[in-house]
């Protein structure tokens, strides 16, 4: 019975010493510790190895239902280079009459030169166009530390004694964000909890004790499935996760020219004469310029190749492209690949269009750069 009551300190699972395949195992001798962790997040910590786990969306959202029927301040990070990937369609529907503050994290993958206001002032109406209206928005960048005590202080003015739930899709720096909370006002190594950029890492409900007798609560990442990342391997998703500042390439194309990023989509610059395209991707991934008559030949024939990733694992499994197009009448909007990186168009009156796998998301917006 004890053994069943038990919680990892890492991602909140019941901690079980039966079933090594199963979800929250570690070895019998680990439950004798004050701070026990499952093996999972032991050789995440230690190894940077991920270990598979089996949670359905039905788990993920009973956990977000829930929301609604507490008394708290909502914390709702985003990615801010997966904006549309990262949003949480829907949430004004779970948190009822509780405040939400919206954090952009990652700010330190975008070029130094974006004005911060304009930032801010673009994520609100961002969010505004999503039907979500937070109390108030700030950028920061977990990773760097950057913006937390900021943020930290404006959690503890919101929150009116309350407690606080942090909530976001995977992969948006939730788990990296509260750890570097409890960096910065003291605690135990071993009661932070998992931090990853693989998809699905925190499992279940982890709560943090505050001051005051209140708590902060880590829920699980959302799966948003129009992600590119739940397409392709871990490797592989090592090489479109951005690390550091994004280096823009510019592209000058004419009419019925195309870019490939990596083998995962496909960018067509199809009428409006010549054109100043800006690619906002990873500085792993590779950009591939062809001829719009040569694309659909050069992908057949060298997906997994010249075109990576997807490697030769991964593009048996890959579903196949759909087209999507986009007449654009302004100037400066991005066409937005959903979790992989998006590109700048700065004049108007064009068509282009955009392929990904079948499931992945793709919009247009006003520039965010």
């Amino acid at each position: 019975m004890l053994e069943r009551e038990t919680i990892c300190a890492g991602c909140g699972v019941k901690v079980q010493s039966e079933n090594k395949d199963k979800l929250g195992y570690t070895p019998a001798s680990a439950l004798q510790k004050d701070i026990v962790i499952c093996q999972r997040c032991f050789r995440l910590r230690h190894y940077n190895e991920v270990q598979d786990v089996s949670l359905t969306d039905d788990d993920f959202l009973k956990i977000l239902t829930s929301l609604g029927h507490t008394n708290a301040l909502i914390v709702k990070i985003i990615d801010i280079f997966d904006v549309n990937g990262s949003w949480l369609p829907g949430l004004h529907r779970f948190v009822g009459n509780n405040d939400v503050l919206l954090l952009g994290n990652k700010t330190d993958l975008l070029p130094k030169s974006l004005n911060v206001n304009r930032l801010t002032n673009w994520l609100k109406k961002s969010a505004k166009e999503h039907g979500l209206k937070p109390i108030d928005v700030h950028l920061l960048s977990a990773s760097k530390g950057q913006g937390i005590i900021e943020v930290a202080n404006r959690i503890d003015e919101l929150r009116k004694g309350k407690d606080v739930y942090i909530v976001g899709a995977t992969n948006v720096g939730k788990s990296t964000f509260i750890n570097k909370l409890i960096e910065a006002f003291g605690g135990e190594d071993e009661l932070k909890i998992t931090t990853s950029h693989f998809p699905g890492t925190t499992l279940d409900m982890i709560d943090i004790p505050l001051d005051d007798g209140k708590f902060l609560y880590d829920t699980p990442g959302i799966i948003n499935h129009h992600q590119i990342a739940h397409y392709i391997d871990k490797k592989e998703l090592k090489v479109i996760t951005p690390k550091k500042e994004i280096k823009p390439r510019v592209f000058q194309l004419n009419e019925e020219q195309s870019l490939f990023f990596g083998g995962l989509a496909r960018f067509d610059f199809k009428t409006g004469g010549h054109g100043s395209f800006v690619c906002y991707f990873s500085n792993e991934l590779m950009i591939h310029r062809t001829k719009l008559e040569k694309a659909d030949e050069l992908y057949k024939n060298h997906l997994g190749e010249l075109l990576t990733p997807p490697g030769e694992d991964t593009k048996a499994t890959l579903p196949e492209f759909v087209r999507h197009d986009f007449t654009i009448k302004e100037e400066k909007c991005d066409i937005v690949f959903s979790g992989l990186g998006w590109v700048a168009v700065h004049q108007p009156h064009v068509t282009v269009s955009a392929y990904v796998p079948k499931g992945v998301g793709v919009s247009i917006r006003s520039s965010l750069v």
